[in-house]
């Protein structure tokens, strides 16, 4: 941030401060205008693990029974929005017992004597937003068996916090943050008695931001899948709301989930995960399934790139590739350096993956997991096809989001007498290389084999005097290049036919044969697959094929195919 910046964030913090202590002192909602219904889906295992006092938040893991969860460590910024956004409440409501339900009451209650006053970390626009629908979806749960006294406080903070909403939504950088506070103002004030003005202001405005938020092909500036996923749920909610309230949501709002619906659906890979890239992890399971089917769009995937990204079905097998520029400024805060690359599914097993979003286990793998070499792409050695930097004149706290990205990136798709023929490139490694990396993906009908060509080439006599003086500066030894496929954890690799072959067995019983070439070298190397809601990253491999670049044009070629017939496996036949 620059200091002008900075200090509209102070200014920004300290009027939330103000606002929420304002709102505290107010005294406006007694009870629910008709009984909320739940709606958010929650885990039963991670529940349990809750409730015996494991508490696991952005990968950190602390074990205190008997302790209230606001007595945990909250020095990390991901571990406070998980806390003060009430998620865990979904968990806890999955469970359903009596203890389930003392400790969801005995925890909100304790945030309202903590923190019900208008201080604390969690008085922020989306994630006051996010705990208000959560505190209403389960408010019935929360509520059984409670004193009057302890209702009415419940009651009295939902109304504070929706005043503090109705006050400083504005200030909220567009995105899924403000999205959170315009659905939980919407939410609260139908469902809460004295509420109902501030539901108008909160519909003009999510109509606005569902025209100029949601591009005309369902997608958003993040790039990121699992983010759009939750802004169509919050957009599902807050039609549901309005339907049990007997009103009309605003066109707007009809019109960007018709438009969000197909986009999931071609981010979708068949086990019902979404493609991971730009931050977004594969959801929470059934997450996608239950918002498509809520939505009631069942529009199909249309031609061309859905978000930026490609996606080619072929029996089987589905493949997903990020074939467009990568997010910019702030909107990059938690893109990748992901260009070209691929996710491959063949049927619900996943293949060939990326590592993921590190966010939850720490800034260092945050880090890594951003850089090209963390995705099913080509990447030169100590370079990315983005490079992450501070924002023009930045200071050193200011988030890191991506330069230097790619300006050109091309996608066409063609037919094949067999098959389809995807051919990407980019020019990310342009200005410090003269290189384009080119990809060529030609993928047979019946989903039992994949060819791919991966080249890097000059393109001009600028780009060939580029390449010269990165030759120079190698002492002639060359551009060393690594392509990369980064394997799920359930297939198990192991080198075959003399070092030229890897061969996959997913645990459906599938067995797939990864081959290149021949030119550089091929290796089996370890890897890693960052994955939220664990403690610690989950080990795996990956097939790398390593060079050195030497001329204007350097081609790496490899194939994946079926081995044998796919098994009938019961656990593996879905609908697709």
């Amino acid at each position: 941030m620059t200091q002008s910046q900075t200090w509209r964030a102070r200014r920004t913090a300290f009027m939330h401060r103000y606002h929420a202590r304002r709102a505290a002192r107010a005294k406006p909602a007694t009870g629910f205008v008709t009984q909320p219904e739940p709606r958010t889906i929650g885990h039963f295992a991670r529940g349990r693990q809750l409730i015996a006092g494991n508490y696991l938040f952005a990968g950190t893991l602390t074990e205190a029974k008997d302790a209230s969860i606001w007595e945990i460590d909250q020095s990390s910024p991901m571990v406070r929005e998980e806390l003060h956004g009430c998620n865990w409440l979904d968990d806890l409501a999955a469970v359903g017992d009596a203890k389930a339900r003392a400790s969801a009451q005995a925890w909100v209650n304790d945030w309202i004597d903590r923190y019900g006053t208008g201080t604390g970390p969690g008085w922020l626009p989306g994630l006051t937003g996010r705990r208000l629908i959560r505190w209403i979806n389960h408010g019935i749960f929360l509520l059984r068996g409670q004193k009057k006294e302890r209702s009415e406080a419940f009651f009295r903070s939902l109304g504070q916090q929706t005043l503090f909403l109705s006050r400083r939504w504005r200030v909220t950088p567009p995105g899924l943050p403000r999205f959170e506070a315009l659905a939980g103002m919407i939410y609260a004030g139908l469902a809460l008695e004295g509420m109902r003005e501030h539901v108008a202001p909160a519909m003009r405005a999510l109509a606005a931001d569902c025209r100029t938020e949601i591009d005309a092909d369902g997608g958003i500036a993040t790039r990121n899948p699992e983010e759009l996923l939750e802004v169509m749920t919050l957009l599902n909610w807050a039609i549901a709301a309005f339907a049990e309230a007997g009103q009309q949501p605003p066109p707007p709002v009809l019109d960007a989930i018709d438009r969000i619906a197909p986009t999931l659906r071609a981010l979708r890979h068949a086990d019902g995960s979404l493609a991971r890239f730009h931050g977004g992890g594969r959801g929470l399971d059934g997450r996608l399934d239950h918002a498509l089917a809520t939505s009631n769009v069942k529009t199909p995937p249309g031609e061309g790139l859905h978000m930026g990204f490609a996606r080619i079905n072929a029996g089987r097998m589905s493949i997903i590739i990020d074939a467009a520029r990568p997010p910019t400024g702030l909107f990059s805060a938690n893109g990748h350096a992901s260009t070209l690359a691929m996710e491959l599914t063949s049927g619900r097993r996943p293949i060939i993956v990326n590592c993921g979003s590190g966010r939850s286990f720490g800034p260092e793998w945050r880090r890594a997991g951003r850089a090209t070499p963390s995705h099913a792409t080509l990447g030169i050695e100590g370079y990315s096809s983005s490079r992450l930097g501070q924002a023009s004149g930045a200071l050193s706290n200011g988030p890191e989001i991506l330069v230097d990205t790619p300006t050109l990136v091309r996608c066409e798709t063609s037919e094949l007498p067999d098959g389809r023929r995807i051919e990407l490139s980019h020019n990310g490694f342009q200005l410090t290389h003269g290189l384009t990396h080119a990809r060529i993906l030609d993928i047979a009908h019946d989903g039992r084999g994949i060819v791919g060509e991966d080249m890097l080439t000059t393109l001009s006599s600028d780009d060939q005097r580029r390449f010269d003086s990165a030759l120079d500066q190698s002492k002639l030894q060359g551009i060393p290049y690594a392509v990369r496929f980064h394997l799920h954890p359930d297939v198990d690799a192991t080198v075959d036919l003399g070092g030229t072959a890897v061969s996959l067995a997913l645990k459906s019983g599938e067995i797939w044969v990864f081959r290149y070439d021949g030119i550089g070298r091929m290796d089996l190397k370890p890897s890693v697959y960052l994955e939220n809601g664990r403690l610690k990253p989950r080990a795996t491999r990956q097939v790398v094929l390593s060079g050195r670049a030497m001329s204007y044009a350097t081609r790496v070629c490899w194939s994946l195919a079926k081995a044998q017939d796919t098994p009938d496996v019961v656990r593996d036949l879905a609908p697709r």
